[in-house]
């Protein structure tokens, strides 16, 4: 199946349902009475997240959603029923922006989460609202207000723990292979992952956790070139950066610097997250060149881990790390929750 990260789509709300004239016929009512009921409140379109879908493959085949209409109301002070909603479910990580403005209106982050896509017009008033003293027969009522509707864009940002990067055939999509059940394409020579692939990597006493191969960046991507902004949004989400180098190239430092500026040229604060670089092949680099590679990252404060995406040699030491990297992660989650919980519970002082 496709994965589908970018869609736009129209939302139109119910329009609320018109009021009703009508008069009473009863006998002993002195000259009966208006009995026009309200019109129903239009349907709205409710966008809702959900951790059952993994890409906006759905939005290829519709692009649509239309609320229900609200009823018209009746003699007999009858209201008309109000229209069903339409509910929209979209990707856990989806951002929901204004298509002409490109305004972000919304991004929902965790299952169930919703939004407003549009809102449902309100029911017409029957004649019943309208008597007076002075006019006890009035012979009008409103109409229902039409529902909004608009164009929306909709931008799906994996939320994963760990994301892959690298330049092409540094070999990410073999180390997510190795690390997880995930079945990306491998291949003996060179080419790009056309779209982000996601494993899950299992551990024996903690939660796994998710990863997300970000297919190959070039140089300057951030400015669009190559797959450009299309996969690199992805990144924003990731806790742990997994710099995969390919260390027999013939130019290891230029083929990290390449990255670390489309990583900073895109948003800076990515290189503030926890970053382990990952220099695969070692089965057919060169040893010096290995040695030179590791003294020179570890000169710059960089953790390193030498494998081998082939023979499996230091993938155990690769997930060892995340596991270690994640706990502490979740450790800062843990206390910053606790610390929140208890300025919540502390009772405020009055000042004097």
């Amino acid at each position: 199946m496709a994965f589908v990260d970018e869609a736009k789509f129209f939302v139109k709300a119910g329009d609320g349902g018109n009021g009703c004239v009508s008069f009473r016929r009863e006998k002993y009512v002195p000259k009966g009475g208006p009995s026009g009921g309200d019109g129903g409140k239009g349907g709205s379109v409710i966008i809702e997240a959900s951790n059952r879908l993994q890409s906006l493959i759905d939005f290829r085949y519709r692009s649509h959603f239309k609320a229900e209409r609200g009823g018209n109301g009746q003699s007999k002070d009858m209201h008309g029923r109000n229209g069903n909603d339409c509910h929209m479910m979209v990707p856990v990580g989806s951002v929901i922006k204004d298509s002409e403005t490109r305004e972000v209106l919304a991004e929902l982050l965790t299952d169930g989460e919703t939004f407003l896509g549009a809102k449902g017009g309100s029911g017409g008033l029957g004649n019943a609202h309208f008597s007076s003293g002075s006019n006890r027969a009035p012979r009008f009522a409103t109409k229902g207000k039409e529902g909004e509707e608009l164009w929306l864009r909709i931008e799906l940002k994996l939320i994963a723990d760990v994301g892959l990067v690298g330049l092409p055939n540094a070999g990410k999509s073999t180390l997510l292979s190795r690390l997880s059940a995930a079945n990306p394409k491998v291949a003996s020579y060179p080419f790009t992952t056309l779209e982000p692939q996601l494993g899950v990597l299992q551990f024996k006493y903690e939660e796994p956790c998710i990863i997300a191969d970000i297919p190959g960046l070039i140089e300057g991507a951030h400015d669009g070139a190559g797959l450009g902004h299309t996969f690199l949004r992805h990144i924003e989400r990731t806790r742990i950066l997994l710099h995969v180098i390919d260390v027999s190239s013939d130019d290891v430092q230029t083929d990290f610097q390449v990255i670390e500026n489309e990583l900073r040229s895109y948003r800076e604060d990515l290189l503030d997250r926890t970053q382990i670089l990952v220099l695969n092949k070692i089965d057919i680099a060169d040893p010096e060149n290995v040695t030179a590679a590791v003294a020179s990252f570890t000169d710059l404060g960089f953790q390193t881990v030498l494998i081998s995406g082939l023979t499996g040699e230091g993938i155990q030491q690769v997930k060892d790390l995340i596991e270690e990297k994640l706990e502490d992660l979740r450790k800062l989650d843990r206390q910053k929750q606790e610390n929140d919980d208890q300025e919540d519970a502390a009772p405020e002082v009055d000042g004097e």
